[in-house]
């Protein structure tokens, strides 16, 4: 009897179960079946406009002036005398006096010369006058079919006296400069750097007193990498060409109290050699009047040693687009809208692309409109929503 129930407990279990799935499965009820909703993307849009362009290139430098040079006596004295403006930091105009040394024994010397120089006028006029007696002498013994030696008419006499009265000469006018190099003038409008002298100071020729700077044009070199270089004309000169005036300009931007201030300039020339380690090209930007103060009084003067930001003017361009870059999808390929609100890819020509913007000259077109929206998965012809601005 044990060994029957074994057997059947198990098979009556597995009946009722079957029994009550195929109940639940008689009583599920009736599923509904729906067509996939289709869900359509909004996207962003601009529309494109072309337009004219200049291109323009970015560097960065550091003011310096165009013309600096030390200030160096070319005769020795003590210092009696300098300028209020021979300061550092002062400016000063062309010719004027900066210092005097003192001019007492150089003006000795131009009195010990000009008396040399009389002395040797008076032993050449005096030879002269001899030669012409020893002449009138020599004819007067009937001998003027014997020519007479150049001895006995005293020429190499007067010779020897008009070399001696040249070297007098020479000295007086050595003697001369040198008491006019005791009043240093400046060679230039300028401003002094640094000043290594002052009254009562004994100097030297080849002491360097000071370092002066041309304040009429200020320069800026500013490095360009290669890539650059494709969207502004640089002035680069070949060996027997003249050099061509028509060099782009440049903007310079310096902030100062607070302000960003601009000076127009214009690159003048490009430097005799590319960068052994940068492998950039440096071209030279010049600035006239740098310390005029312009339109804006409050502007500082473009002082020598001050950083400042360039935008070189390039390439003028016609019939591009500007977009962002993130709207580039590769290397040159966006997404355009058409008119039936369906993506289409579009193959276009880049003119150059900057970590914000890209500038495309070629496959876009007046009223286009370009998908900004990033899509991951996008097919050619897919439906979207354009979302229209407010």
């Amino acid at each position: 009897m044990r060994s029957s129930l074994k057997w059947i407990l198990p098979l009556v279990v597995v009946v009722v179960a079957a029994g009550m799935a195929y109940a639940m499965y008689l009583s599920r009820p009736d599923v509904e079946i729906r067509p996939p909703r289709e869900v359509i993307p909004l996207v962003r849009v601009e529309n494109i406009t072309l337009r004219d362009m200049v291109l323009t290139v970015t560097s960065q430098g550091t003011v310096s002036p165009r013309t600096e040079s030390s200030l160096v006596p070319e005769v020795a004295g003590r210092v009696v005398e300098v300028a209020p403006s021979f300061e550092t930091g002062g400016f000063f105009a062309a010719d004027q006096v900066l210092l005097r040394i003192d001019p007492h024994d150089y003006e000795q010397a131009v009195v010990s010369a000009r008396a040399r120089v009389a002395t040797a006028d008076l032993r050449l006029a005096r030879e002269q006058a001899e030669a012409r007696v020893a002449a009138d002498e020599w004819r007067d013994l009937g001998r003027e079919d014997q020519p007479p030696s150049p001895l006995t008419l005293r020429i190499p006499q007067m010779a020897e006296a008009e070399a001696a009265l040249a070297a007098a000469h020479a000295d007086l006018g050595q003697a001369e400069r040198n008491l006019e190099r005791t009043v240093i003038r400046a060679l230039f409008a300028g401003r002094v750097r640094t000043k290594n002298v002052d009254v009562g100071q004994y100097v030297t020729p080849g002491v360097i007193l000071a370092t002066l700077y041309a304040v009429d044009v200020a320069e800026v070199r500013l490095p360009l990498p290669d890539k650059d270089l494709a969207y502004v004309d640089l002035p680069l000169v070949y060996r027997g060409e003249a050099d061509d005036d028509s060099y782009p300009g440049v903007t310079l931007r310096a902030d100062f109290a607070g302000r960003t201030f601009a000076w127009e300039g214009r690159i003048v020339r490009t430097e005799g050699e590319i960068d052994r380690r940068s492998r950039m090209v440096t071209a030279v930007a010049q600035v006239k009047d740098p310390y005029d103060r312009g339109d804006d009084p409050r502007r500082p003067p473009l002082a020598v040693g001050m950083f400042v930001q360039a935008e070189i003017q390039g390439h003028h361009v016609t019939g591009v687009a500007v977009i962002p870059r993130a709207a580039l999808r590769g290397d040159s390929q966006v997404l355009i809208v058409d008119d039936g609100d369906r993506l289409r890819f579009r193959d276009v020509s880049v003119l150059r692309r900057s970590r914000d913007i890209a500038i495309i000259d070629g496959g876009l077109q007046d009223g286009d409109r370009l998908c900004l929206s990033s899509l991951l998965a996008v097919t050619d012809g897919m439906q979207v929503r354009v979302d229209q601005p407010s």
